[in-house]
């Protein structure tokens, strides 16, 4: 299996959010995954200008790292983003990223794959965080296993405890053995198949405005 994993640190791979990742890696590479972290600085992903371009040739027209990054993540079969807790919500470099996933989004162009959401915190409110990124997950198409939030300030010298690291083993453990096993959840599959309906109707209503994805839709998901 290979992962992705987008960390939204402007920290890096020091940082608490890239220490726990290595820690959820750890999980994922006892079961024989290859892991591969990019790292979101300022200027390797911009914010969208909502130019709708995406939507009507496929490709964003910025000249920055983020149709190399999309080429990774349609090459991997998995997808970890990591984020610190930046105001209630995730960090301004992976939102950045997420907003430029909108052409992604509307053809759900990375169904098949399996993905883990992971957040820090200096004060808690981790959950709705990790609720968020799932979600957006779920709407490319991606079927989450699992998520994890943690809350720095309880930790002595922000070191991790065995349970928590115990915690981000298992959570790349079972990212790697539900791709293995074709695991699939319900829940998530309802939703997916909620925003699926919801994305047939959208592009078949500007089906004249967004011709790549209207012929995506038509070709590969077989809609009139």
């Amino acid at each position: 299996m290979k992962i992705i994993s987008i960390l939204g640190s402007p920290r890096g791979k020091k940082s608490n959010t890239g220490r726990l990742l290595e820690e959820v890696q750890k999980g994922a590479r006892h079961w024989g995954a290859t892991c591969e972290t990019i790292q979101l600085k300022g200027a390797s992903v911009l914010p969208c200008l909502g130019c709708d371009k995406c939507h009507v040739t496929g490709w964003c027209v910025q000249k920055d790292e983020f149709e190399s990054i999309k080429g990774k993540i349609l090459a991997a079969d998995g997808l970890i983003l990591a984020s610190p807790n930046y105001i209630f919500s995730v960090s301004a470099q992976l939102k950045a990223f997420m907003d430029r996933c909108c052409g992604v989004l509307h053809c759900m162009s990375f169904e098949g794959k399996y993905g883990a959401s992971i957040v820090t915190s200096g004060g808690g409110d981790e959950k709705p965080i990790t609720d968020y990124m799932n979600h957006f997950l779920i709407t490319t198409g991606i079927s989450p296993v699992g998520a994890l939030g943690v809350t720095m300030g309880n930790l002595a010298d922000e070191q991790f405890t065995d349970e928590i690291r115990g915690q981000a083993f298992a959570l790349g453990e079972e990212l790697v053995l539900s791709w293995k096993g074709k695991k699939r959840s319900k829940r998530v599959d309802k939703k997916m198949a909620a925003f699926k309906t919801r994305m047939e109707w959208l592009i078949s209503y500007r089906k004249r405005e967004w011709p790549y994805e209207y012929d995506f839709w038509r070709t590969r998901r077989g809609m009139k």
